[in-house]
């Protein structure tokens, strides 16, 4: 549909077609145009085993995340509190999605992250309740920006900080 609903089609109940089609404007949900803003500073993404303890250095700052699975411990913090043996060799920046955002918008994140993919820039995304945020390798900083300008999203002037 052109205004990017979902429609429903169901014929019959016991005869004819069953087939229900969602239909939706790919293009309008992959394409949205996002505003966004950088958190300060430098970010590190750490894997550590599944089985140890959340060290005390990985829940210091304003911006954490740890995730645990069967597999693996994974830490996103601020650059600065990974001790030496657990240091990325390239840190990350992190990109801020404005929103909230509801669970029913679909396309939110692809839109964001399809130019990044298309230039071949490195990421990591997450997921919160009411946002999205994006890590790029520091290295890349300049070619995501330009990817996500060019692309019709809006850096926001606001800086925020991401340490306390």
């Amino acid at each position: 549909m052109e205004d990017g609903r979902l429609a429903r089609h169901s014929r019959g109940k016991f005869g004819g077609s069953n087939l229900q089609t969602i239909a939706v404007d790919t293009e309008k949900n992959m394409r949205r145009q996002l505003k966004f803003r950088q958190i300060a500073g430098q970010f590190a993404v750490c894997r550590l085993p599944a089985n140890v303890s959340v060290p005390a250095w990985a829940t210091a700052g304003d911006f954490i995340s740890v995730t645990r699975t069967a597999d693996e411990l994974s830490i996103v913090c601020p650059l600065q509190n990974v001790p030496p043996e657990h240091k990325p060799e390239v840190p990350w920046i992190c990109f801020k999605l404005e929103g909230p955002f509801d669970f029913l918008q679909v396309g939110i994140l692809a839109s964001f992250i399809a130019p990044l993919a298309e230039n071949g820039v490195p990421l990591f995304a997450m997921s919160t309740y009411d946002t999205d945020y994006v890590l790029v390798h520091e290295d890349f900083a300049g070619a995501a920006l330009g990817a996500l300008q060019k692309a019709g999203h809006e850096l926001t002037n606001e800086a925020e900080s991401g340490t306390s």
